[in-house]
């Protein structure tokens, strides 16, 4: 039984002209997809303007530790609760003026809530449904005294 070859066709500019479109269309589309991504996921910015924002940073930063308060948070996926429990230096619950808590993904806002807290035994707590995975919180919290409290933490919640 013979073999018989097939002859090779050449390499022509017009092969090495699609080659390149199709690799650099594939890589050009890629990034215009993640781009379009993270432009349309984009939450928002934490502050106007860093620089405003850094020139009083160090001083909230004193003030709030100066308060020498113990701020602990805990979700409970089994009873969908949010808690959150202020102390202050000799472990005393610390009674709050006002409390917004903004919770959402880290990565878009559209889970975004600001869920209503009550305080029972010294705890706040609020009724929330969070799916698993990585959420931020952003506590802001003023005492009695108007004694400003700030705060952004990552919570991690697993089922």
């Amino acid at each position: 039984m013979a073999v018989t070859e097939k002859p090779v066709r050449p390499l022509t500019g017009w092969h090495v002209l699609a080659m390149f479109v199709a690799f650099f269309g594939v890589i050009i589309a890629v990034n215009a997809g993640l781009a379009w991504k993270a432009i349309s996921t984009f939450p928002g910015l934490e502050v106007d303007n860093g620089y405003i924002a850094s020139q009083s940073f160090d001083a909230e930063r004193s003030a709030q530790q100066a308060l020498n308060w113990t701020f602990v948070h805990g979700y409970d996926a089994g009873a969908n609760e949010l808690r959150l429990t202020f102390t202050d230096a000799e472990g005393r619950s610390v009674a709050l003026a006002t409390l917004n808590v903004l919770v959402g993904r880290t990565s878009e806002s559209s889970d975004d809530l600001r869920p209503d807290f009550t305080l029972k035994d010294g705890v706040y707590a609020a009724p929330v449904t969070l799916a698993q995975g990585k959420w931020m919180m952003m506590v802001e919290a003023r005492g009695i005294d108007g004694a400003p409290f700030r705060q952004r933490i990552d919570l991690y919640v697993s089922r």
